[in-house]
Parts: structure tokens; C-alpha cells; sequence
């Protein structure tokens, strides 16, 4: 039987090549935003589908900047729980926590990450300063303003390093030149990031071992998967970069391929576990979320990103985890969004006891 109660699918329409990107009109950044938000937008049937076996309304809502006809919308159907599936708005990645807080400022209880943990964890800087206060192992690094110029003796890391946009995910801004052996191709690929997206960039030291991604499921640890890069081409970095996520027939979406579960020897497999679940809780994560770390060669875990509302389309990571300890993708979405339909109880029955 159906639970009596409205779901509202929010997400962020594709931009267009032509649209403002960061601030800044781009054509090739507006192209590798629309490539990840087109690929949910094709996954968005088949979640609609996947919730009205659960719940007794589902629709679905594409926000923009126009703030009053996203207010005017919200109101119009005045649903239970959104289901937040917005990562940026018209380009521009600071908006999904401006959203998420919209949401909230309007009384919706929301799916996923507070606002505050979507703004903190979208700033890389941030992410590794509350890590480290923690004592969670995360590479060293240093920012790079976008405007300001610096010396290579500034630099004071150990090369390789990788160099990253400081507000992005999707793996925007990644490829095989991210990954920098000296000074001189450090300017070159920070000059291409600053001028291309507009935006400063983080500089960190590259640990050169093994990728894997943790996926935890209202603090449930599901079983952790490895990035192999078996067959890439030597002069390509292991990386995950944005081709290989997001462009079919590239050479790195050929040589991507995630194994669930890793192979971990059992006290390896908990040690990152523990980690991941630090990372998680430092970072004031809910209901889902991805811990990306790289094993260092005396295999030690180094949190390179903390995801927060990952993506949970039914061929991504999230869900082959979820997959390989048994939840099937219905009963994935179903859980999301019955954690957001118990916060909301337990605030209607807080208000009432008034």
C-alpha cells in the first residue's frame, strides 16, 4: 500500500552551451556541465517511476534562477519531502546550497545534506581544514587565487601534485593534465583552470596508489568499491577524471572501471571504514553520502573528497554499492527519502507540542 504522502523531484535544468558559467560565459564549461546534468535528467523517469510504487503523489520540478517561480511551484503542489537532486543552478555550483536553503527557509524538509554541508563540502579548502582538524588524513595543499600571482617557491609541496577547481564536482575540470611533475607545468595547467572556469583553484599533493570510494547510507557502511585503471596508458595519470565518467569512447572512460566490493584485507577494509565514517561525521553529513580516498604505498587512507548528495542514478557507484549488500535500487530511493519523511514527523510533532 501506498504511504499518503507528496514527493517533489527538485533538480537543476542542463545549461546550454551559451550559458553563464561561474559568473562566466564559457562554451566549454557550460558543455561539461551539461553532459553530467543531462545524465541525470535521462535517469529522472526512471526515478519517478521507482518512487510512486512507494508514495501516493510524485512530480518533479526543474529550478532555475527565477527564485519566485521556484517558490510559486513549491507552494502550488506543497509537498511532504523534496527529493533534492540539485547540484548547481544554471551553471553555477555555489547555488545548490543557496537552493537547499531556500528549500529549508520555506519549511520543506529536504533529502540528503543540510545546506551548511553542501557549501562546506563544495569548498575543497574547507573540506581538508575541518578534516584536518579532526586528525583525518587528507593530502597537504595549498589555494591558488584565481587573480593572484605566485612564485614556485611559494609552492613549499612535494611534487607530483594534482591540481583541482576549488568549487566543483562531477569531476569538472579534471584530466590528464591535472596531474603536474614540475613548476612549469603547475602554471600551465592553473593559468587553463583559472582563465577556462573562472574560479580559484586548490593545489595538492598527488598520492600515487590506489582509488576508493566509500558509500555510507545513513551512517551505513556499504561495501567499498576500488577505481581500476587496469589497461590505461602509461603517460595517463590514474585519476578519475571527467571524461572518464562522463565521455563515452575517451580513453579514460574506456580504462575507468569500478570493482564492488574492493579486495581489502579485513583490517585494511576497517581502517578505511573508520575514516570514511570520521569523514562522514566531521563533515555533519545525512542520509547518503561518498568518501573518495586514495591509499598512500604503506597503505594509508588520505580522504581526497567528501561527497555529499552523490550521485545515485541506477548505474552509478552509489547504487552498485548499495546493489552489493542487497538493496535494490527501489528500496535505495525509497530509504533516501523515508529519512527526509522521518525528520519531517519529528518536527510536525515538536511544533505541535508547541
Amino acid at each position: 500500500m501506498k504511504e499518503n504522502s507528496k514527493i517533489l523531484i527538485c533538480y537543476n535544468s542542463p545549461v546550454s552551451v551559451f550559458s553563464v558559467y561561474n559568473g562566466k560565459k564559457n562554451d566549454e564549461s557550460a558543455k561539461a556541465n551539461d553532459l553530467s546534468e543531462n545524465n541525470f535528467v535521462n535517469e529522472l523517469k526512471k526515478v519517478e517511476l521507482s518512487l510512486s510504487k512507494y508514495f501516493s503523489e510524485v512530480k518533479s520540478l526543474a529550478v532555475d534562477k527565477n527564485v519566485q517561480k521556484v517558490i510559486n511551484n513549491l507552494n502550488a503542489f506543497n509537498p511532504d519531502v523534496i527529493y533534492n537532486f540539485v547540484e548547481s543552478v544554471e551553471g553555477i555550483s555555489a547555488y545548490e546550497s543557496y537552493m537547499a536553503g531556500l528549500f529549508e527557509l520555506l519549511g520543506y524538509e529536504i533529502t540528503g545534506c543540510s545546506p551548511i554541508t553542501l557549501g562546506n563540502c563544495l569548498n575543497k579548502a574547507r573540506t581538508k581544514a575541518i578534516l584536518k582538524s579532526r586528525d583525518i588524513l587528507t593530502p597537504e595543499f595549498r589555494t591558488l587565487k584565481k587573480t593572484k600571482r605566485f612564485t614556485e617557491k611559494e609552492i613549499k609541496l612535494d611534487y607530483p601534485l594534482i591540481l583541482k577547481l576549488m568549487n566543483e564536482d562531477a569531476s569538472i575540470g579534471i584530466s590528464e593534465f591535472s596531474v603536474v611533475k614540475n613548476y612549469s607545468e603547475l602554471r600551465k595547467q592553473f593559468s587553463f583552470l583559472a582563465e577556462t572556469y573562472n574560479q580559484d583553484v586548490i593545489l595538492e599533493e598527488y598520492i600515487q596508489g590506489r582509488e576508493l570510494n566509500v558509500a555510507i547510507l545513513g551512517g551505513r557502511l556499504l561495501p567499498i568499491s576500488e577505481i581500476s585503471f587496469t589497461g590505461l596508458p602509461e603517460e595517463f595519470p590514474s585519476i578519475v577524471t571527467y571524461d572518464g565518467k562522463w565521455t563515452e569512447g575517451s580513453v579514460y572512460y574506456n580504462y575507468t572501471k569500478p570493482v564492488c566490493p574492493a579486495e581489502l584485507p579485513e583490517r585494511l577494509r576497517k581502517k578505511i571504514q573508520v575514516t570514511a565514517l570520521a569523514s562522514y561525521d566531521a563533515m555533519n553529513c545525512r542520509d547518503y553520502a561518498r568518501i573518495d580516498i586514495r591509499l598512500s604505498n604503506d597503505d594509508e587512507p588520505y580522504v581526497i573528497e567528501v561527497n555529499p548528495n552523490p550521485d545515485i542514478s541506477s548505474d552509478s557507484g552509489f547504487a552498485r554499492a548499495a546493489a552489493a549488500d542487497g538493496i535494490s535500487y527501489d528500496d535505495l530511493l525509497y530509504t533516501i527519502a523515508n529519512f527526509a519523511l522521518i525528520r519531517k514527523k519529528k518536527n510536525d510533532s515538536k511544533a505541535k507540542a508547541g
